[in-house]
């Protein structure tokens, strides 16, 4: 293996090498400095005349004198069936006291996309047990469902909640979770770790924990590594994955730092033009692949700069993805978790996963009445703020206090509450018994009949 001592450069966590041989992109590096410590990195650009290559831990130590040694392969995770119930570091290194991964492969984790002509239609419908996703925009097997959230808003409970409870209704197959968190802080990990070992979801998850000051180049390579895992579960063990990634925008941050060290022209806000490419080649490693048993769902996490949803990394992860979980500051303040606002929230996908034989028949319809009175109800609070309560018409009054029962009945619920989607749909009825049944304009006057409380227990009387 040849060495060069041709560094010309220090700039970050990038080195610059000139007069090299042709190497490869993404290959990795090993530095070695002037005492024999051996740092390790990956080529990040090459050409002609220079080689760029990103270090994984601090530049410190490295001078002119280094060694730089290209090794001819690039990253590979090593995977196994023995990686369910491990605690992973964002580089891939168990950090969770057990024994090293005995790897069965080891994959090159850069992966791709899967070929749409070889993807199958999701249609198979995932529980999560809160009836916010699960009634109003419910998660389907093979989707990519993000969940847009602010600073201080609690999208990491919901995604622990998710991760513990997240099934497949009577599906006896294999199920697995893949829970990878970048950029947090030590004592978010701690919680992610206590959290699972306390509810025993560690069995079927595989986690791995990129902390705040680890390199901003391992944050990069982190989700790769976790959905490189997730696809051997998904394709190779025959398991149905849900990837959670967060928190996407310190994956973005981290590629925003890196391509100013690496002097780019910068696009929108600062962030690297290609980093819609970027995160589509994450996103879009999700799926069901025809023929394979197994799937990838993909539940990404970001937390919105500022709360605006127009920001560069929630407006291109939406054109990725199929929809989105928006987290609700104001509900927040009001105490109600989890706070999702289901009305700028969309799960594209839904109608493949719901109806009779998947859900229940009167999803689709019970999901749309409770949203239009609930959008009614909300308006209705803006026009009080201006002329009161008391010149409503007795209509709006049961729309605005529908709005109000709705956040507290069906949106609220417990953190270690569990809700069937029956129990879900049911909670719905109860509410939209509420209101006068001429105004359940969306719903069929045969699911009325059988499921609206005032009718069922009267059938149920009669009967009797």
């Amino acid at each position: 293996m040849k060495e060069y001592r041709t560094i010309n450069k220090i700039a970050g966590p990038l080195v610059f090498i000139e007069k090299t041989e042709p190497i490869g992109y993404e290959e990795l590096v090993n530095i070695v400095l002037y005492d024999g410590t051996i740092k390790r990195g990956q080529v990040l650009d090459t050409s002609d005349d220079l080689v760029v290559v990103q270090v994984f831990e601090t530049t410190t130590g490295i001078g002119r004198d280094s060694g730089v040694r290209f090794t001819g392969e690039t990253i590979k995770m090593p995977v196994g069936r023995d990686m369910l119930g491990r605690i992973l570091s964002g580089g891939g290194k168990p950090i969770d006291g057990g024994p090293e991964i005995v790897p069965e492969k080891r994959l090159d984790i850069t992966g791709a996309a899967i070929n749409p002509y070889a993807r199958a239609s999701p249609s198979d419908f995932i529980e999560t047990g809160i009836s916010t996703i699960d009634g109003t925009n419910t998660l389907v097997r093979g989707q990519k469902l993000p969940i847009f959230s602010g600073a201080g808003l609690p999208h990491n409970n919901v995604a622990l909640q998710i991760a513990r409870q997240a099934k497949v209704p009577g599906s006896t197959e294999p199920f697995a979770v893949v829970f990878a968190a970048m950029g947090i802080t030590q004592e978010e990990a701690n919680y992610f770790m206590q959290d699972f070992e306390r509810t025993g979801a560690l069995e079927r998850a595989v986690v791995f924990l990129n902390l705040a000051d680890d390199p901003a180049v391992e944050r990069i390579i982190t989700p790769r590594l976790a959905l490189t895992t997730a696809e051997y579960l998904a394709f190779e063990l025959g398991m149905h994955v849900l990837v959670i990634l967060t928190d996407m925008t310190n994956y973005c941050e981290a590629l925003r730092q890196i391509g100013a060290a690496r002097e780019e022209v910068p696009g929108r806000r600062g962030y690297p033009g290609y980093m819609y490419t970027d995160l589509a080649s994450l996103y879009e490693r999700a799926g069901i692949i025809k023929g394979q048993k197994g799937s990838v769902t993909q539940i990404p996490i970001l937390t919105m700069p500022g709360d605006d949803i127009t920001h560069p990394i929630p407006d291109l992860t939406g054109y990725i993805t199929e929809g989105q979980i928006v987290i609700s500051r104001e509900l927040h303040r009001k105490g109600i978790y989890p706070p999702i606002n289901v009305l700028p929230s969309l799960s594209r996908l839904m109608n493949l996963g719901i109806g009779k034989g998947q859900t229940r028949d009167d999803h689709k319809k019970v999901s749309d009445q409770m949203y239009a009175a609930y959008a009614e109800g909300n308006d209705l609070r803006g026009l009080v703020a201006i002329v009161g309560k008391d010149a409503l018409s007795e209509r709006d009054r049961t729309f605005l206090e529908f709005a109000d029962l709705f956040e507290n009945r069906f949106v609220r619920q417990g953190f270690d509450e569990d809700r069937t989607i029956a129990d879900t749909l049911d909670i719905g009825w109860e509410l939209l018994a509420t209101l006068p049944v001429e105004q359940l304009s969306r719903i069929d006057r045969d699911l009325i009949a059988k499921y609206h409380p005032q009718f069922k227990n009267a059938g149920a009387a009669q009967k009797r």
